[in-house]
């Protein structure tokens, strides 16, 4: 069967009821619904013939489920990557979120973009070559991880029980373009100590308040040191979302009349390849020693936020002539007709992702490419069919020319 006959052949009503039953499963991040979906997946790939086992790590209270469809040899061998845990559910929701619902237009829940569209995407376009009995020479991957919202510790497991391939694609949800590039995500707290006074006496005072909100917009406006190119520079980005100012460090609100001498600012950093952490700590200590002479008395704390069995996702790149770069924009041409934007494209550039670990822990090479973004983590989180089913096409397409058929 030739590939445009493969890519006609998908099964559209399958796929989409697959996506819904993934939907129902109630896969918020560690609790018990994440493993239910993980044996779900295990399961499911051994129906098709896989090897597929559950992995377990974190002591066994988590699992990853991973398939591996055996090639004949002599083609190299593709990884596809995505996480089943998902955020809950917040308020503002029309439809059931567990529902897996499907209109004319949209497939809906919880999770269904950020990210078990890209998840179903490449299950389906394994089980369309199965079903049409095409063999390959490379071997096909799949790896359903959880833990992507800790950090990534699934993906770090499954590296560390020896997953691996030539390539990979990560799955996440960038509306079917090919993110060549993305930042690190780091979290800081800075805290800025004043020296209060009465209202009365406010001149005499060092008022923290003031000088947070001199503050932020310069954070906001920040790049860092040793960015390699312009490009890189353009994945920079400092942002604060938390700021809490009042009385003392443990922040007393009763008493308004008194000039707040304490704030405590929680923000999120993203620094490119060839980056690094204390290239960030140092501009931000710059940063803050100069607030420190335009508010004479002010003591500004700058405290890296880490927290215990959550790694940093590392920065992730891949140049765009690599072999999975170009076979993956071979396949978009082909399924829509026209050139694949690829690159550090917003806002998947500033993502956090498990392309990082495969990149930085595995040494794959690989590109970010998935269905939904556009309604990603909102009321009535939803995924355009089209970029579903395109997106199963083009993952077929991307499967037959990095591992060849047998």
């Amino acid at each position: 069967m030739d590939p445009q006959s493969l890519v006609r052949s998908i099964d559209e009503k399958a796929s989409l009821n697959f996506l819904s039953r993934m939907v129902q499963h109630r896969s918020h991040s560690q609790t018990d619904g994440e493993i239910e979906l993980a044996r779900f997946m295990a399961a499911k790939m051994g129906e098709l013939g896989l090897e597929s086992e559950l992995q377990p790590f974190d002591n066994g209270t988590r699992y990853n489920a991973i398939g591996r469809l055996k090639g004949a040899g002599g083609g190299k061998s593709l990884l596809f990557n995505g996480h089943l845990d998902t955020n809950p559910v917040t308020e503002g929701w029309t439809v059931d979120p567990y529902a897996g619902l499907v209109d004319d237009k949209f497939i809906y829940g919880i999770g269904v973009s950020n990210m078990k569209a890209g998840d179903a995407a490449y299950y389906c376009a394994v089980k369309t070559l199965i079903d049409a009995g095409v063999k390959l020479k490379g071997d096909v991957v799949l790896t359903y991880v959880v833990g992507e919202l800790q950090g990534g510790v699934g993906t770090m497991a499954a590296i560390q029980n020896g997953v691996k391939a030539d390539y990979f694609v990560n799955s996440e949800p960038s509306d079917l373009v090919a993110i060549t590039m993305h930042a690190a995500a780091l979290s800081f707290v800075i805290e800025l100590t004043g020296d209060t006074r009465h209202l009365s006496k406010r001149e005499e005072s060092v008022n923290a308040i003031a000088a947070a909100c001199d503050l932020i917009p310069r954070i906001d406006a920040m790049t860092f040191r040793n960015a390699k190119s312009e490009v890189h520079r353009s994945i920079n980005r400092a942002h604060v979302g938390v700021v809490h100012g009042a009385l003392g460090k443990d922040l007393e609100e009763w008493r308004p009349p008194q000039v707040s001498d304490f704030v405590r600012i929680k923000g999120s950093a993203r620094y490119a390849p060839g980056q690094c952490e204390e290239d960030v700590w140092a501009d931000m200590r710059e940063l803050l020693a100069d607030l420190e002479k335009r508010f004479p008395g002010l003591k500004a704390k700058l405290v890296p936020e880490k927290i215990e069995g959550r790694p940093l996702m590392p920065p992730f790149e891949v140049s765009p002539d690599s072999r999975i770069v170009k076979a993956i924009n071979r396949a978009y041409e082909s399924v829509r007709g026209e050139k694949q934007p690829t690159g550090a494209i917003t806002p998947t550039r500033f993502y956090g992702t498990d392309a990082g670990h495969l990149y930085a822990e595995a040494g794959m090479e690989g590109v970010v490419c998935g269905p939904g973004g556009r309604y990603n983590t909102m009321p009535d989180e939803r995924v355009d069919i089209p970029d579903f089913l395109d997106m199963i096409r083009v993952y077929l397409l991307t499967i037959l020319d990095i591992c060849e058929v047998a």
